[in-house]
C-alpha cells in the first residue's frame, strides 16, 4: 500500500452517516505524523530529540543502538497481523 492508498482508505474509513474526512485532509494529517521529503514529522522530530513515540496498540517507534529509527510493533497490531484476533 503505498501513500495514495493509505490516505484514500483512511478517508473512507472516517467515513460516518453524514459525512467523511476529505483525502486532503487526511494526506495533511499523514505528513504531519511521519513527514514529508521537505519537512519532517512529528515522529520523526520526536526521536530526533531521544523520544520515543507510542501508538497505543499500533507500537513504538525508537532509535536502535545505531541510531536507526526502527518500530516494535504493538501487542494488538502482532496479534491482528497473526490472525489472532479480527
Amino acid at each position: 500500500m503505498d501513500k495514495n492508498a493509505l490516505v484514500e482508505a483512511a478517508a473512507r474509513r472516517t467515513a460516518n452517516a453524514d459525512r467523511q474526512l476529505a483525502a486532503e485532509q487526511v494526506e495533511r494529517v499523514v505528513d504531519a505524523l511521519f513527514g514529508t521529503v521537505e519537512h519532517p514529522g512529528v515522529i520523526a522530530e520526536g526521536l530526533k530529540r531521544g523520544e520515543t513515540v507510542t501508538v497505543l496498540g499500533f507500537g513504538a517507534f525508537h532509535l536502535d543502538d545505531q541510531d536507526r529509527a526502527t518500530l516494535r510493533p504493538g501487542q494488538a497490531l502482532n496479534e491482528y497481523v497473526s490472525g489472532a484476533v479480527g
